[in-house]
């Protein structure tokens, strides 16, 4: 891992924890294009559970459940400290809500939502290297 992560990864954690998932998804994408490992499939992880919580928003809940799984899967390989992100906490609420999702029916997701009966995933910041 590099000792310093780029302004634009805090850009996009500040815009997936302000709901922005699509320009979350824009601003790690151009990170993701350049980057070499593990910095690459970090980046990917975040990015696939951005575009969940976007597809949610859609009310596309089998693409938001996909991506919930796939980013998840990605981000397991990472320490629980990575980039100065709790990783275990992303990864766990991550999970959590993936699991939430599979269990409601699709017509109650969007009552979930709406009534702030569930708690969606956000990034938390260990230590902010830059």
């Amino acid at each position: 891992m590099s000792e310093q992560m780029p302004p634009e990864f805090w850009q996009g954690v500040a815009q997936f924890n302000s709901g922005q998932f699509y320009a979350c998804h824009d601003t790690l994408e151009a990170l993701w294009i350049e980057a070499l490992e593990p910095e690459k499939s970090f980046y990917q992880g975040i990015l696939q559970i951005a575009v969940a919580l976007y597809h949610l928003g859609n009310k596309n809940v089998r693409g938001a459940m996909i991506l919930l799984g796939e980013g998840s899967n990605r981000l397991r390989r990472y320490p629980s400290d990575f980039a100065g992100i709790d990783v275990d906490d992303l990864l766990t609420t991550s999970i959590n809500f993936l699991q939430t999702l599979q269990t409601t029916h699709p017509d109650e997701v969007m009552n979930l939502l709406s009534g702030d009966k569930i708690d969606l995933p956000r990034i938390k910041i260990i230590a902010n290297p830059g």
